[in-house]
């Protein structure tokens, strides 16, 4: 009896106040539009409030009950790639991954308007509250990550992301963003990485 092939899924989540149509997602989409047309590929547009944004993902998930997961999260989108990851499985490279959120978000309150979407929303302390239910402090299988990280990162302090991600793959570049510059350079590791190795 010859054993059914699994599956291979792999969803893009985008950062807070970004977008599908941020620069890393679309070039993320061409290369998989180029190098991998048959795989199952989602980049959704993640609602401003964690928990309708975990729901939508949860759904996502759902509909390929039989498949291999990778996730490649950007800034919060790390920070759900992991709480991804941990609840089903598979693999995840996290593109300067936010590690508590939460308490960056203090500095965020009030009403903001998504520079891709339009969209306006109001931030107050239910977000910073329900983000906390999506933590991952103990990683199961830290081998399944790949973190990439930039030191001059503008709004988050890389060192979190490394003292969480211990027993990962660590790529540690001086220099750079927070978008993490020459992101590119990267995807045919990524996707190695995700879907190979």
């Amino acid at each position: 009896m010859t054993q059914k092939i699994r599956e291979k899924v792999v969803i893009y989540l985008h950062g807070f106040l970004s977008s599908p149509q941020s620069v890393k997602a679309q070039q993320t989409k061409a290369f998989v539009t180029e190098h991998y047309p048959e795989l199952i590929f989602y980049i959704p547009q993640l609602d401003n409030h964690p928990k309708p944004a975990a729901k939508m993902l949860d759904e996502l998930v759902a509909r390929h009950p039989h498949a291999d997961f990778g996730f490649i999260g950007s800034s919060m989108g790390g920070y759900f790639s992991s709480y991804l990851l941990e609840r089903y499985g598979g693999k995840a490279v996290l593109i300067n991954p936010a590690v508590q959120p939460y308490n960056l978000l203090a500095d965020y309150m009030g009403e903001h308007i998504n520079p891709y979407t339009q969209h306006r929303f109001f931030l107050d302390e239910s977000h910073t509250r329900d983000l906390t239910s999506f933590d991952t402090p103990i990683l199961s299988n830290p081998q399944n990550y790949w973190v990439l990280l930039q030191t001059a990162d503008e709004t988050l302090d890389y060192r979190q992301a490394q003292q969480k991600y211990v027993g990962a793959k660590l790529t540690v570049e001086q220099g750079g963003d927070h978008s993490f510059q020459g992101y590119e350079r990267f995807l045919a590791d990524i996707f190695q990485f995700l879907l190979h190795e």
